[in-house]
Formats: structure tokens, sequence, C-alpha cells
């Protein structure tokens, strides 16, 4: 289980930072699906990859991709 992490909270993959900055769209069990803004929807295995959790770079109410 992923502890945390909710939906539209933001996200960055410190084993892909190329990826830039994500923002989750699920959580279900380990299974995290995020946005990323320069690799697309993404499925993470949080059992294995630990996303960094980052400050909303927008309003709340606003999404940036």
């Amino acid at each position: 289980m992923v502890e945390g992490l909710a939906p539209g909270d933001w996200v960055r993959n410190p084993q892909a930072p190329d990826w830039g900055l994500g923002q989750v769209q699920s959580v279900i069990g380990d299974r995290v699906t995020a946005n990323f803004e320069n690799a697309g929807k993404r499925l993470i295995n949080a059992a294995v990859v630990s996303l960094t959790k980052v400050e909303s770079p927008a309003r709340p109410d606003e999404d940036l991709f």
C-alpha cells in the first residue's frame, strides 16, 4: 500500500528525472498511475519505485496538463 499519495498529488520519479512533474491519477495498492509532463501517463509499481511528493505548482483547481 502506498502511504501518503492520493489522486491530485504532484510527484517526481527520482529514477527518471527527465519525466518532469507528474500528477497522480489513481492509487490502487502499490500501483500508482501518474501523468508526467514529459513522459505522459505511466503506471508505477510503488513497491519498486519511491515517488517523491512535491508542492503543487498551480492552484488546487487548476491542472497543468
